[in-house]
């Protein structure tokens, strides 16, 4: 399978953004966009390659503040911030709005005028986010355990809070073993992970770049983000929302009211999936991509 290995993109704002491709450059595009504190490398190489064998050129890259993408360090933020940004009282150093035009950069940087697209969780929101204000640059969308930014839909569970908040300590042993217990705490009841792939993805996040305070900003960006809902209304492309119905962090109700808000919708509910990409789940997750770009193709 061709790879790309990772190439960077230099941005006009100054972010730059580590990326890499998988499959031939004349095949349909699809990005992949990761969620909250995720580098591209919580797409796994077999995920990529799966869906390159089904013929498409697939991209991942490290959003903003994480991997080996732009660290905006200089907007240090307390973890205290971040209950008041619960309430609202909190305007973060960027927002969603500032992924989405990351995301467009890459693509500009390799001269893509259109994409399909895939996000997880946060991912799905900048997704979503790009449909809304370029909808000419999306040919589909798969949202994966996402929501629409209504607080009373995709809420967290209680148990959730203080593994978000748990402190990663500063060595690479202390961060393994927080991924270790917060893979415990969302994972997915019904296809648990394998500790030595959970160990192995942790760090490789580590050593290629993780950041603490990254992770909070991007908690800040979600948590200020405006209601979709209405907006989503408007789209006029292929979607198919995928959530787990024993997901954690966020709540099923949140992908009930994403495929509800936009029109012909696919909803497609996993039994024992919490909030991860089970390997056990990869075909599944492939053919229901394979299959929304294909109503693309079609329409």
């Amino acid at each position: 399978m061709t790879s790309s290995g990772e190439l960077f993109a230099s941005l006009p704002s100054g972010i730059d953004i580590c990326y890499e491709t998988f499959g031939n450059a004349e095949d349909p595009p699809l990005l992949l966009i990761m969620g909250m504190g995720g580098p591209m490398n919580w797409w796994s190489v077999d995920f990529c390659e799966r869906l390159a064998a089904r013929g498409f050129f697939v991209i991942r890259y490290d959003n903003r503040d994480t991997g080996r993408s732009t660290k905006l360090d200089q907007h240090r933020v307390a973890k205290s911030t971040v209950y008041k940004a619960y309430l609202g009282r909190v305007t973060p150093p960027y927002g969603l709005a500032d992924f989405a035009e990351d995301a467009l950069g890459l693509l500009d940087h390799l001269e893509l005028d259109q994409v399909n697209m895939v996000g997880v969780s946060m991912g799905g929101m900048i997704a979503q986010t790009i449909c809304i204000s370029h909808p000419q640059r999306v040919l589909s969308l798969t949202s994966i355990m996402s929501t629409t930014g209504k607080r009373t839909v995709g809420w967290q569970h209680p148990r959730v809070i203080p593994a978000l908040m748990s402190s990663a300590g500063n060595t690479r042993d202390t961060y393994i073993a927080r991924s270790l217990r917060a893979s415990a705490v969302i994972g997915s009841p019904a296809f648990p992970a394998a500790e030595e792939a959970t160990r192995a993805r942790a760090i490789e996040t580590y050593d290629r770049g993780w950041s603490a305070s990254g992770t909070v900003r991007h908690m800040l960006a979600v948590l200020s983000a405006t209601d979709r809902t209405e907006d989503l209304g408007k789209l006029d492309l292929p979607v198919t929302v995928i959530h787990g119905m024993k997901d954690p962090l966020v709540h099923r109700s949140g992908g009930k009211a994403t495929a509800a808000a936009i029109p012909g919708a696919d909803h497609i509910e996993i039994g024992g999936m919490g909030h991860d990409l089970p390997p056990a789940l990869y075909d599944m997750f492939v053919e229901a991509i394979e299959r929304n770009t294909k109503r693309s193709v079609s329409s």
